[in-house]
Formats: structure tokens, sequence, C-alpha cells
């Protein structure tokens, strides 16, 4: 129970959304769609390797 009390105050990071395949214009904006979205993951990326860690360590 307390491990489950525990994760939900530190709920997994869930990834972004990947945008529609019509969301980009092709039109070589300078913040594109595709841009954002790699942004968003690499964040993603960093947030769960944290949380990931956080696990492991109140695992032991």
């Amino acid at each position: 129970m307390h491990d489950r009390a525990a994760s939900d105050h530190d709920p997994r990071p869930q990834p972004p959304e990947p945008p529609a395949p019509n969301a980009c214009c092709e039109s070589g904006c300078p913040l594109c769609v595709h841009d954002l979205y790699a942004d968003d993951l690499a964040r993603y990326r960093q947030a769960l390797a944290a949380w990931e860690a956080r696990q492991r360590a109140h695992a032991r």
C-alpha cells in the first residue's frame, strides 16, 4: 500500500502527443511542429530518466 501511495505522489511522466500527420504545413516555419515535438520528447526522456532513478532509489 505504501508503494502505491508513493507512486500516486510521483506519477510516471507521460510522453508528448506526436503531431498529427497533417500538422506540418511544409513551409519552413522557424518553429515547426516537428521541432517542437522533438523538444517535448527530449524533455520527456529527461523527466522519465529522473523518475526511473527516483523509483530505483525508493525501491531500496
